[in-house]
């Protein structure tokens, strides 16, 4: 299975918020050559949220094909929907991506047996490796890890993304898991310690903007080489903070246009970077030797 630096991929967009195409395949071969170990498309940070559903299928497709082999790319398919989480990750499929990322239902507030059902719904119906993702966060509802370790023994469901922020729960998901069952962060700050304690990767929105140094802490920080993976990590510490000065992922996509690698365009309701963060996400792009 996939360990290292997972980019979660912005969607580069024009300034009336349609896909730019071109940057898309420029950031995709961008990520290859600085050593991004894999690409998560249409996740939460590739605004999911309002691609529509022709576009969300297409952003995976054109990464797929841009990607042509050379790097892992994992579709971003949940939904708070069953059916149309099943639907999504058949299309993503049919289009080529190594395995799905499926954020826990978000609004509907699903009880743990639902998200259960939800999960070994969505694994019954399409064979392809399915990643678990829990973000309290943003979706409203926390899956515990006995819910998650239940999951961990249907066949096709490989691995999960903890955004919890919690490394007490990332160890314990860590030390009671199937030995072939992995444990990435979501969360960039505590990323390099749960790997330490064992952890097989991160889902980064930081590797936006700093995907190599992200890709060198993560092969430290899975190697057991504590000490590198840390003095990495410290290059990077003020970068993950202003990757969330604002809305993911507004500074994300900020920073990674002014890296000249594609414009400022994002939809509705979110909005380019304000002014007064320009300063501080930029100082810390300066830190980690990335503008």
């Amino acid at each position: 299975m996939f360990t290292g630096s997972m980019v979660a991929m912005v969607t580069p967009m024009h300034d009336d918020g349609s896909v730019d195409w071109s940057a898309l395949e420029g950031l995709v071969n961008h990520h290859v050559a600085e050593g991004t170990d894999a690409i998560v498309s249409v996740g939460t940070t590739g605004e999911s949220a309002t691609l529509n559903h022709d576009e969300h299928g297409e952003v995976i497709a054109r990464t797929v094909k841009a990607a042509a082999g050379r790097i892992p790319v994992i579709g971003g398919t949940g939904a708070n929907s069953t059916a149309e989480a099943i639907s999504l990750t058949r299309h993503a499929a049919e289009a080529g991506v190594d395995a799905c990322l499926l954020v826990v239902p978000y609004y509907n507030k699903p009880p743990q047996e639902g998200l259960y059902q939800h999960f070994k719904a969505i694994a019954d119906a399409v064979s392809i490796p399915q990643i678990l993702y829990n973000v309290p966060g943003r979706t409203g509802v926390d899956m515990q890890n006995d819910t998650t370790l239940r999951l961990a023994e249907i066949d096709n469901i490989v691995a999960i993304k903890d955004a919890t922020n919690d490394l007490d729960r990332g160890r314990d998901l860590i030390s009671r898991a199937p030995q072939d069952f992995l444990i990435y962060s979501g969360e960039d700050g505590t990323a390099c310690e749960l790997m330490i304690a064992g952890g097989k990767g991160t889902i980064s929105v930081t590797a936006n903007a700093a995907p190599n140094l992200m890709h060198r802490m993560c092969q430290a920080a899975i190697a057991g080489d504590a000490d590198s993976a840390r003095a990495l990590n410290n290059q990077l510490a003020e970068l993950h903070k202003a990757m969330f000065v604002e809305s993911n992922p507004i500074p994300a996509k900020w920073a990674v246009a002014q890296q000249g690698l594609m414009g400022e365009g994002i939809r509705l309701p979110l909005l380019p970077l304000s002014s007064q963060c320009h300063d501080e996400v930029r100082s810390a792009m300066s830190g980690a030797g990335v503008l």
